[in-house]
């Protein structure tokens, strides 16, 4: 290793240190204050940082660790116990978003497939911060509740054809017949059969076997190998390293060792994703934000609110009170993590333009 790296790395772990523990005495979330060490140390702060190539690929293991866990908080059985909701409610809300989305920034001249990205940005909400006000606010098991659960479990189906969508070569999806975009999504369903056959024939014995030893550092190994073997396998096939993730994670959710699983990965996937948002936020010029600021401050307003009223609107729709409604819009209304996954990796595909990832 360079000496240039290592210096490198302890300004990163320093001002790290410095900005999260700041963020926390503040009761702020570490992941803004990742996206602010990537302000202060990237090429548009202080430039602490020049090769952002190498930061960038380690952040990709964070982009596949969180793609990883939100497989792992997939539930099958869980999807047909809610299927009118699921399927319902959660489809029309994904559709409609991303095709509305998609709509207006083909109109604002966005090629299709940055289109497309752009609209399940959009349409996607977080699992993990949903998930977790509703357990703390004891209303996990309402009708908003049950709503927004339904809701985010067909998000997290539509996480394949959306990470199926950023693995084809920029400029491919303007130019896709039919027969190719069934391709691309037959090419996505064969990878989904060989893990999924893998993980029923394979796993659970490797996981019981594994499990007889009690060690924590070849349980912890196993997973690991696991996680990059199926996103390996995934690259392989022309998709992305995420997919494959994503895949391996629904695969242990429906095994005993889900809960040890996302224990044991926990502790990788918070400091592989504090990279990622460090990443991102090397990506955000500051100096643009004087000539920015309003347009970003309206676009975000005018999405949430869209995305709100949509919400709202859809639960109506399926005959839910306005009560309901709005409750299950106001905790949907937000981005999502799996959003700053898919714009990473759409950025690095060169999908989306520069300066609209900036806005974004």
């Amino acid at each position: 290793m360079e000496y240039s790296y290592v210096n490198e790395i302890l300004v990163l772990l320093a001002v790290s240190l410095a900005v999260v523990v700041l963020f926390l005495r503040l009761s702020l979330p570490p992941i803004l204050g990742y996206l602010v060490v990537g302000v202060l140390v990237g090429p548009y702060g202080f430039a602490w940082i020049d090769d952002t190539e190498h930061t960038r690929a380690l952040a990709e293991f964070g982009v596949v660790f969180l793609l990883f866990t939100i497989g792992l908080e997939f539930s099958l059985p869980q999807l047909i116990r809610m299927k009118r909701i699921v399927l319902g409610l959660g489809g029309l809300q994904v559709f409609l978003t991303t095709a509305i989305t998609a709509a207006v920034a083909l109109y604002f001249g966005l090629p299709m497939e940055g289109a497309l990205v752009l609209g399940g940005i959009v349409a996607m909400s977080s699992t993990a911060l949903v998930i977790r006000q509703l357990t703390d606010q004891v209303e996990l098991h309402t009708r908003h509740g049950r709503n927004a659960v339904g809701i985010l479990l067909f998000q997290d189906v539509m996480v394949i054809p959306f990470l199926i969508l950023v693995s084809q070569p920029a400029g491919a999806v303007d130019g896709m017949s039919f027969t190719t975009v069934l391709a691309a999504l037959a090419k996505g369903l064969v990878a989904l059969m060989v893990i999924l056959a893998l993980g029923r024939w394979a796993l659970r014995p490797l996981f019981r076997g594994i499990a007889r030893f009690r060690s924590t550092e070849l349980f912890t190994l196993t997973v690991l190998l696991v996680t990059l073997g199926a996103a390996s396998i995934t690259h392989e096939m022309g998709l992305s390293f995420a997919l494959g993730a994503f895949l391996a994670g629904m695969m242990l959710s429906e095994t005993e060792f889900r809960h040890e699983v996302e224990a044991e990965i926990r502790p990788f996937r918070d400091l592989l994703l504090g990279l990622f948002f460090i990443t991102i936020g090397m990506l955000l010029n500051v100096r643009l934000l004087p000539e920015i600021w309003l347009p970003v401050l309206m676009l975000l307003l005018v999405l949430i609110t869209f995305k709100l009223l949509l919400i709202v609107a859809l639960c109506r729709l399926m005959g839910w009170d306005s009560a309901v409604a709005l409750r299950t819009g106001l905790v949907l209304a937000h981005g999502g993590e799996f959003g700053f996954a898919i714009l990473s990796l759409a950025l690095g595909a060169k999908m989306l333009p520069a300066d609209s990832g900036q806005v974004v």
